[in-house]
């Protein structure tokens, strides 16, 4: 299985001057501990970091320091995640039948989901990790009124891994160029062309790093581990 990595997160909302994934998490960057999850899971046998150009030599240092043992390889990334996403599908080797796709910024995921995920593409599935909403979730108006109280019980909150046959995802964006669709992940390319996308369960903990709050979260999920 190939896996991308999306690296080229933006700092604001984390109060960082510059690529979150480059802070420290629990002594080390935040990319190093998504990097050594996807190198724990012997399913991914190559990574493709998709990034920009001001952060290549921060993230090679980061490659050296895990040891890989298999390629990780140094994709330039677009001006949109979609974008990038595309850019990083050019750079699959000619063999790729199945690719996930992960945000850097999840540096907890678990090794057994990503595993969990290739195994479902592999059988020709298109899949992501998700969570079940929890919360009651309210739709409002532009003027910040309820209009509606969704059932919860038919809503999931979608992350990554996000995992597609790589002829399909192809097909999904070269589509997307064609029909100027902009969108947020790539399951969305899927539920447009109406092509079909399973859920898979992710664990409480594999959150997005977003916040200062969420640096906190995730070095007490990594204590925990140690």
């Amino acid at each position: 299985m190939h896996l991308l990595i999306a690296a080229a997160g933006s700092g604001r909302r984390m109060g960082a001057e510059g690529n979150k994934l480059l802070l420290p998490v629990a002594g080390r960057p935040v990319l190093a501990w998504t990097l050594e999850a996807a190198l724990a899971c012997p399913a991914i046998h190559w990574i493709g970091i998709v990034g920009q150009p001001v952060d290549a030599e921060a993230i090679a240092a980061i490659v050296a320091g895990v040891r890989p043992d298999r390629p990780v390889e140094w994709i330039l990334g677009g001006e949109t995640r979609q974008d990038s996403v595309r850019c990083g599908l050019a750079a699959l080797p000619t063999d790729a039948e199945g690719v996930l796709i992960h945000d850097g910024a999840r540096c907890l995921v678990e090794p057994d989901l990503l595993a969990r995920c290739a195994a479902a593409v592999l059988q020709g599935a298109a899949v992501i990790a998700a969570t079940p909403v929890t919360d009651t979730i309210k739709q409002v108006d532009g003027a910040g009124t309820i209009t509606a109280t969704p059932d919860r019980r038919a809503l999931w909150a979608a992350q990554t891994p996000q995992g597609f046959p790589v002829a399909q995802l192809r097909n999904a964006h070269a589509t997307a160029i064609a029909e100027g669709w902009s969108v947020t992940d790539d399951a969305a390319l899927f539920e447009r062309l109406g092509l079909p996308v399973q859920v898979l369960e992710a664990p409480p903990s594999n959150i997005k790093l977003t916040t200062p709050f969420d640096l906190t979260v995730a070095a007490a999920v990594l204590a925990a581990r140690c």
